[in-house]
């Protein structure tokens, strides 16, 4: 079984937002950081070289892979910021209708910048994901 890349490090999270190069990504960096802190109740820590994760939980899959994760968090890429936060729940069209400029995969959603979305949407969104990541994993939860 192959081994966990993004794990929890000791990497301090503000010394790697300022080496975002985008002053934009930069300053919404430190804004994503203040939200999810207040939404999740945890410390940003660092996940992996460049995902910035708040909390964690413990997974494992049917096929018998298993490890930990953050329950919510972010990266701000070169191309645009990407948001982990759990779009697997029936509610995410009502959601996304009203998060703002977006873009999306299985898993992520893309933002250019933090002004091209709803702050207050995010957060919902990030309530919501949480409460479910817990019903769907409740042990080993930090």
């Amino acid at each position: 079984m192959a081994k966990n890349k993004t794990i929890q490090t000791t990497q301090s999270v503000n010394e790697f937002i300022e080496k975002v190069i985008d002053p934009v990504k930069r300053q919404d960096s430190y804004a994503l950081v203040e939200l999810m802190e207040k939404q999740t109740g945890f410390p940003a820590k660092m996940w992996g070289p460049s995902i910035i994760g708040f909390g964690s939980y413990h997974y494992k899959y049917e096929s018998g892979h298993e490890g930990d994760a953050p329950l919510a968090g972010f990266s701000p890429r070169s191309a645009a910021i990407t948001l982990y936060v759990g779009c697997d729940f029936e509610i995410k069209e009502e959601f996304l209708k009203q998060l703002g400029k977006y873009k999306m995969s299985k898993a992520c959603i893309y933002i250019k910048k933090l002004a091209d979305i709803d702050p207050t949407v995010l957060s919902k969104m990030i309530d919501h994901s949480i409460v479910l990541t817990k019903e769907k994993y409740p042990e080993n939860q930090k």
